[in-house]
């Protein structure tokens, strides 16, 4: 199921980028080539309206995907998956060795 939100998020990003490219902050950008006053069909304050509403559409689209791949990842939680207890299973175990305390006697210490 990521893989599939992964491809929508990367086709968003890309049409993201590109209305955003064409925008101009200053008024311009691809509204500005559609028409050269406000009396024309579908003039420049539509176009201004339309590219925001796009925008603010596949970023929200955009937001809510990334967070459903949150939920979507795998994270190895199934039960076909070993548990801890199940791959320390084979382990053994050894206990340190036990040293015993050496002791000296007079004669060996001359």
């Amino acid at each position: 199921m990521y893989l599939p939100i992964l491809i929508l998020i990367l086709i968003i990003a890309v049409a993201l980028i590109l209305i955003v490219m064409v925008q101009n902050p200053k008024g311009g950008g691809l509204s500005s080539t559609f028409g050269g006053g406000a009396n024309t069909i579908g003039g420049v304050q539509n176009t201004n309206s339309f590219l925001d509403k796009a925008t603010w559409t596949l970023s929200i689209a955009m937001f809510a995907l990334i967070l459903a791949s949150n939920f979507a990842i795998n994270r190895g939680g199934g039960a076909d998956t070993p548990q801890l207890d199940e791959t320390l299973s084979g382990v053994e175990t050894s206990a340190p060795a036990k040293t015993t305390p050496t002791t000296t006697t007079k004669d060996s210490v001359k």
